[in-house]
């Protein structure tokens, strides 16, 4: 299994059969240069969306389309794809698990906001975080959120062993929040923050993660640098 860091929020994970690009933000990510578009997107199979931000969703109906990959998230959005866009999608809700090949994914609460780029005012669905299990590992990848007490949940009923957590504070939680977050409510062996060093308003650091938590496996990933659990 394969993680990489494509800037910002956004991932590509090679896991069991699958390619999944997590939340793919290409147009504008200033973390990520056009001449690696093309390698970080290259024969992915499904595109995830955590919610409706724009650096979320800029690039979602250009990846699909060249892609032919489905997009997957809350029914709500995908929807507004499907009938706006005609792009294939997959839609579910809460609590919900999808199989992906042979990845299990699973949609769980995220505490943020959600609106669509061409309709700022008009929220579409709601914020999630996912799931994602095979090959022997359970990723919990946050999306963008704060604290909230649905982590103590998330962590006894899935017991992830791998957190991909929003740290670069403002918008989301900050590298403290992370930290208290992972020690009070999870049992990871491995985090990767994100939603940091994109902007000058955001974290540009993770130290104070790794400091706080000397037992788990803080990596600060590089962008386009595979991580191979």
């Amino acid at each position: 299994m394969q993680i990489t860091w494509l800037g910002h929020g956004s991932f590509r994970i090679e896991i069991a059969d699958q390619v999944l690009l997590i939340d793919p933000w290409l147009t504008g990510n200033p973390m990520l240069a056009e001449n690696q578009h093309a390698a970080a997107t290259d024969e992915a199979t499904h595109i995830l969306i955590t919610h409706g931000h724009f650096d979320h969703t800029a690039d979602v109906v250009t990846l699909s389309k060249s892609l032919a990959a489905p997009v997957v998230g809350i029914y709500d959005l995908m929807s507004y794809f499907e009938e706006t866009n005609g792009l294939s999608v997959i839609g579910f809700n809460m609590g919900g698990t999808v199989k992906l090949g042979d990845v299990a994914v699973s949609m769980v609460p995220a505490m943020h906001s959600t609106t669509f780029s061409s309709a700022p005012a008009a929220p579409v669905g709601r914020e999630a975080g996912f799931i994602l299990r095979a090959e022997g590992h359970t990723i919990y990848v946050s999306g963008d959120t704060g604290i909230m007490a649905d982590m103590e949940w998330i962590a006894d009923y899935y017991k992830p062993d791998i957190g991909i957590l929003s740290a670069g504070g403002h918008f989301t939680m900050d590298m403290a929040g992370a930290a208290y977050a992972a020690e009070k409510y999870f049992d990871f062996k491995t985090i990767i923050p994100c939603h940091y060093r994109t902007f000058e308003l955001l974290e540009q650091s993770a130290k104070e993660l790794i400091d706080a938590l000397p037992s788990v496996n803080v990596i600060e990933p590089e962008v386009m640098q595979p991580l191979s659990f």
